[in-house]
């Protein structure tokens, strides 16, 4: 069953955390999970002409409110490739494309910047796009650190993944990670953005969940057809949605550039520019951007930590003005 809301999700940029980079389909997409309430979306903050001095506002109740800090994949060896010439985006030789070493080096700044500034002790579920690179990225950036033999727990990535000659890394102390296919990479036509069979890749990233993605082959993947950019938005906002039903508050998401072009596009319409900017500009390698997601639509049934009812113990509390309105008379007030 397909389900609907007038009320879409709301998506507002927290401050930006942007590590030093380098610069560098079907037509109709069928999700192999369930389509949970997909609509389209735009960002409510405040209509353009309202805004003035004052910058246009938002409110809504926090426990309706998710924080996802959004990243890019590192270099892979199709951006330097397909920097060189596009069309070796076609090539073989780039199916499900593996990090660069700079790429690595990305990651490994990365790393340290969710460290430094906290974030990685507040992010409770780490979200990947299940292709190579972006897993890579997902165990180098909210991993552990190496893994040591001795320790009694399943690694993220074993070593040498991808010809990577980096060691293995731990998931001690780390948030769960699971594979979703609802936020890879544009489908269809580009070997790089072809996944390999689940089986394949479940004993070089132990620790991440595949539960949730139902085919072991790649069955959404199509060679002559490449996804169109309407449905990679659509596919967005179902990924939205889904964040939306989890119980998680904070939640980091490591996918594409398509992806998340095209699924944030339709955020930020009716808000300044700059903030349309902020949300919707092309993602760098490696870049994070912090934003707040609203669950406008009661799309997730989450209820408050912190809102407490009052009255408790139960006395007389009629606000003065709902007084004035319930004894007129008495407050000499005319009917």
């Amino acid at each position: 069953m397909t389900f609907s809301t007038p009320f879409p999700p709301s998506l507002i940029p927290t401050p930006i955390f942007k590590p030093a980079t380098t610069a560098a389909s079907p037509s109709s997409y069928s999700p192999l999970l369930p389509q949970i309430r997909p609509s389209s979306s735009v960002l409510r903050c405040s209509s353009i002409s309202d805004m003035d001095a004052t910058a246009g506002q938002g409110l809504y109740p926090l426990h309706r409110c998710k924080t996802i800090h959004l990243v890019r994949h590192a270099q892979g060896i199709h951006n330097v490739e397909g920097e060189k010439d596009h069309s070796a985006y076609l090539s073989q030789e780039l199916f499900d494309a593996h990090l660069t070493p700079l790429g690595w080096q990305q990651v490994d700044n990365l790393h340290k910047h969710v460290q430094a500034c906290g974030l990685s002790k507040k992010v409770e579920l780490v979200v990947v796009s299940p292709l190579l690179r972006t897993m890579q990225t997902a165990a180098g950036v909210f991993g552990g650190e190496s893994y040591k033999d001795g320790i009694d727990v399943t690694p993220l990535m074993v070593a040498n993944v991808g010809n990577s000659e980096r060691p293995a890394i731990s998931s001690l102390n780390r948030p769960p990670f699971l594979a979703l296919e609802l936020c890879r990479e544009h489908l269809g036509v580009h070997p790089c953005d072809k996944r390999r069979s689940i089986h394949e890749y479940r004993p070089l990233f132990p620790a991440i969940d595949f539960s949730l993605i139902e085919s072991d082959d790649d069955v959404l993947w199509t060679a002559d057809v490449r996804e169109k950019n309407e449905d990679v938005a659509s596919r967005g906002m179902k990924f939205m949605n889904w964040l939306c039903t989890r119980k998680e508050k904070e939640i980091a998401v490591v996918s594409h550039s398509g992806f998340l072009f095209h699924a944030l596009s339709a955020f930020g319409n009716d808000c300044h520019p700059l903030v349309k900017s902020e949300i919707c500009k092309h993602f760098a390698n490696c870049e994070l951007r912090s934003m707040v997601i609203v669950d406008r639509g009661m799309i997730g049934s989450d209820s408050s930590t912190t809102n407490y009812p009052g009255k408790i113990p139960h006395g007389l509390d009629l606000p003065s003005d709902v007084a004035n309105d319930k004894h007129p008379k008495e407050k000499g007030v005319p009917n």
